[in-house]
This record gives C-alpha cells, sequence and structure tokens, in this order.
C-alpha cells in the first residue's frame, strides 16, 4: 500500500486522537495550565524530533512562524472556549468552521481546483458538523462569548491547516518540518502562559500532569499525522475527514460528560459519515 492510499486511515486515526485530547483539555479544572503541560510536551517530543530529522530548509521557515502564531493563537481561544461552553457544543463549532474556510482558502489564496464531488462532500460533512453543534437548540445571548471564541478557533484552524499543508510541501524534509513545528509551539505557548500566570504556573501544572503530559503526546501525535498525510493528500479532503472526530467527540460527551446524545446528534453523525463516504468515494 503505498503513502497515499495510507491517507483516509491516517487521517481517520488522526481524528479519534484530537477528539480523545480535547476532552482531556476540557476536563482540566485549571485549562490554561493544561494547555501549557500539552505545550511541553509538544516542546520535549519536537526537541527530540529534531535530532532524527534534517532541518526543513530556508523555504519552510516563513510558513513555521505563521503556523505557530495561528497555533498560538488557536490554543489560547480554545481555551477560552472551553472555560465558558460546553464541550459537545464548542467542539464541534471549532471543528465544523474548518472543512468550508480550507476548501474556499485552498481555492481562493492556493489557486486549487476542485471538482464538485469534493465541493459536495465537504458540505454535506460541514452539515452534519453544524447539526451536531446546534443540538441543544438555537444558542442564546449568554452564549455569545463562548461561541465567538470558537467560531474564531475555527477559523484560525484552517489558516495553520493550509499554512502546514503547504509548508510541508516546500520543505527539505517533511520530518524536520514537524519536529520544528512542534518546537515553535511549544515554546511559544508556554511563553504566553508563563507571562499570563507568572510564578504560580509551575504550581498549577502539577496537579494535572499526568492527564495534560497525555493530552500533549495525543495531539502532537494526531497532528502530526495529519501533517504527513497533507503532504499526500488534498488539502479540503483532509481537512473534511479529520473533522470526523466529532463523532468520537459526540460519544465522549455523552458518556464522559453526561451530555445528552439524542437522535439529533446521532442524525447529524450519519450525516458527517455520508459525507466521508461521498469523499471516498470523489478520490478512491
Amino acid at each position: 500500500m503505498g503513502p497515499e492510499a495510507a491517507v483516509p486511515i491516517v487521517v481517520l486515526t488522526a481524528a479519534v486522537l484530537h477528539a480523545v485530547w480535547n476532552a482531556l483539555a476540557h476536563s482540566a479544572t485549571d485549562k490554561l495550565a493544561g494547555m501549557a503541560l500539552m505545550n511541553c510536551a509538544f516542546l520535549g517530543c519536537g526537541l527530540a524530533l529534531t535530532t532524527l530529522f534534517p532541518l526543513p530548509g530556508t523555504a519552510a521557515l516563513p510558513y513555521l512562524a505563521a503556523s505557530t502564531a495561528c497555533q498560538l493563537g488557536y490554543q489560547l481561544l480554545l481555551v477560552r472556549a472551553y472555560r465558558l461552553g460546553d464541550f459537545g457544543q464548542m467542539y464541534p463549532i471549532a471543528r465544523g468552521t474548518s472543512p468550508l474556510a480550507v476548501a474556499l482558502l485552498s481555492v481562493t489564496l492556493l489557486g486549487r481546483t476542485l471538482p464538485g464531488s469534493t465541493w459536495a462532500g465537504v458540505l454535506v460533512i460541514s452539515l452534519g458538523l453544524a447539526g451536531l453543534a446546534l443540538a441543544g437548540g438555537v444558542p442564546g445571548r449568554e452564549q455569545l462569548p463562548a461561541l465567538g471564541a470558537a467560531l474564531a478557533t475555527g477559523v484560525l484552524i484552517a489558516g495553520y491547516t493550509v499554512i502546514d499543508g503547504t509548508g510541508v510541501r516546500v520543505a527539505s524534509s517533511v520530518g524536520g518540518y514537524i519536529a520544528w513545528m512542534f518546537v515553535t509551539q511549544g515554546a511559544a505557548m508556554l511563553l504566553v502562559a508563563l507571562a499570563v500566570r507568572g510564578r504560580g504556573l509551575p504550581g498549577a501544572m502539577r496537579g494535572g500532569r499526568l492527564r495534560g503530559l497525555t493530552g500533549g503526546v495525543l495531539s502532537l501525535t494526531a497532528y502530526g499525522l495529519v501533517v504527513w498525510a497533507q503532504s499526500y493528500g488534498e488539502l479540503a479532503v483532509i481537512a473534511a475527514m479529520r473533522e470526523t472526530g466529532i463523532v468520537v467527540a459526540a460519544v465522549i460527551g455523552a458518556v464522559v460528560f453526561r451530555e445528552r446524545l439524542g437522535h439529533w446528534r446521532l442524525a447529524a453523525g450519519a450525516t458527517v459519515l455520508a459525507g466521508i463516504a461521498v469523499l471516498q468515494l470523489a478520490h478512491g
């Protein structure tokens, strides 16, 4: 089996891992400290990987810098969304805006042409994700700050997806790009967390060390798999497929956080799976 054929399996595995680490992040009592712990894992694993792979090359440096900025904003907004809203609603909104945004950016910024079948699959998945997001009813005014943070998170997800999907293709080493992406992202987030919390950060991090570091390893594994897949597959297709983790998140929300699943969320999950099938038929 060639690398192109492995892309769907790799992306779906990453989607499951992504849903699990987000659940760990949401369950943390101190969410900023939890995110800082995850980035300790990013930094440590990234530094280890830099010894195994050559440098990504100067052409990749602007993409690494832009990706770090997007990832930093994404994590801070995710912390805010999880602080203000429920996991079962914030996660699908944050992730659900990404596939369509990535498709639009791929066409408008990168000049790529997507066939109608790909657009159909992306739109069906986006519809299913919207259904998951609105399963609890139309949000009220008091939920607007949380929704704003979740929507902005989704925009930044689309941004770093396109940036990394392009950067990894111009890099002289895929492994080197992934390694330095983790290093820069981890260092940036730790510096910001330290600036916000000051000397109280180390003490806050002690309470959830196992959960935070486990979440960090799962997160970097998930995104490392996605970046690898982006070096072989179509960005819009990968972006849509990786959001299937929302189906896993809906189950986690029901089982772990005791959130109501219901027929609406089940139907929305089935819609997501139908969109995946459309993409698979279009690119199989």
